[in-house]
């Protein structure tokens, strides 16, 4: 087995099920060493053993361990506008944005691992207003590249197109038009499911390589819809 792919740990799991037990202040200042071993710093070790692999497969989107403003996400929820008002977030959410990518909604390559679900998600999630307007132009006038582009065998036997849609085509689009079911995406979004156990494997990253790789047409045409170099 190569020494360089990383996965992640049943004491990961076995943490995040405890959080999600006992989410509240209190328990997680007391735990909050085991998160940094057993959370903070594995995630740490998967993000920094995907940054040679990830450069060489896309090398405009990075890879960054660091504990704050890099590819992990952070384990603090933002409550001001919700109703949920646990303070704490009960999965490893891993993202590896583009260079020139402002926040969540840019594109990116993501890893989402937590007790009851593991997935791998490439693409866009919910684009801001210019940028899903050109995504939604490039489908509409580039509708054989977008076709392509999804239709890739690769990308099929990996992923599914994710998301939610309007109910109504978004205005200056025909209702007409032959891919009006996907110029109506809010987001643009491709997911590949996986098992819980798939995270311990210990060839999970490779298998993560091997999916991202599938989605290239996928995500250089989103790249080009945005004016971004892939």
């Amino acid at each position: 087995m190569p020494a360089r792919y990383a996965s992640f740990e049943q004491d990961t799991i076995s943490f995040l099920e405890e959080l999600s037990a006992n989410n509240n202040r209190d328990w997680f200042k007391v735990n909050k060493s085991r998160y940094e071993e057993l959370v903070l710093d594995v995630a740490l070790r998967f993000i920094q053993s995907m940054q040679e692999p990830l450069a060489k497969l896309a090398p405009h989107f990075v890879a960054l361990p660091t504990r704050v403003g890099g590819s992990l996400m952070r384990v603090y929820r933002d409550t001001r506008f919700s109703n949920n008002k646990l303070p704490y977030k009960t999965n490893i959410g891993i993202q590896f944005r583009h260079e020139q990518a402002r926040n969540v909604h840019s594109p990116g390559y993501y890893v989402h691992v937590d007790p009851a679900e593991v997935f791998i998600g490439v693409g866009m999630w919910r684009p801001e207003p210019e940028a899903l307007l050109a995504i939604r132009e490039r489908i509409a006038f580039n509708g054989t590249d977008w076709q392509h582009a999804v239709g890739d065998r690769g990308f099929r036997r990996h992923f599914d197109l994710g998301g939610e849609s309007l109910k109504r085509p978004p205005r200056g689009f025909s209702k007409d038009h032959e891919l009006i079911e996907d110029i109506k995406r809010k987001s643009f979004i491709a997911i590949k499911n996986m098992e819980v156990g798939d995270c311990l494997h210990p060839l999970f990253q490779r298998r993560v390589e091997t999916a991202f790789k599938a989605a290239t047409p996928y995500m250089k045409f989103l790249c080009k819809a945005v004016g971004v170099p892939f």
